[in-house]
């Protein structure tokens, strides 16, 4: 863990102030879920987890200045279409990102 977040913070010194604390709020969710891995709860269901959290909490957010639930059901498709488009940029900038960093962030070595 303490590689990625090296990565972080060289990716991040030339960012404005804003785009710091996204990183930073987002180091830290992965490292709850880091902290949530065990011989129980292997990567897969912890990842599981953390994208139903997430989709909870996106949803919630979404939430914010409807006053009626029929009112922000009628906004449910060009939520979901938000929301899945950000999501696969994000999923795909970090798999370009981890390919090209391999051998770093698993400690693999050819």
């Amino acid at each position: 863990m303490s590689n990625l977040n090296e990565q972080i913070s060289e990716n991040t010194a030339q960012l404005p102030q804003d785009a710091h604390a996204f990183f930073e709020r987002a180091d830290e969710v992965i490292t709850l879920a880091n902290s949530q891995l065990s011989p129980t709860s292997h990567a897969g269901q912890v990842a599981a987890s953390l994208t139903y959290a997430a989709a909870r909490f996106a949803v919630s957010a979404a939430s914010i200045g409807f006053v009626k639930g029929s009112d922000f059901a009628k906004e449910k498709s060009e939520m979901i279409d938000f929301y899945t488009k950000q999501y696969q940029q994000m999923l795909a900038d970090n798999i370009d990102d981890y390919a090209q960093n391999f051998e770093k962030y698993t400690g693999i070595t050819k």
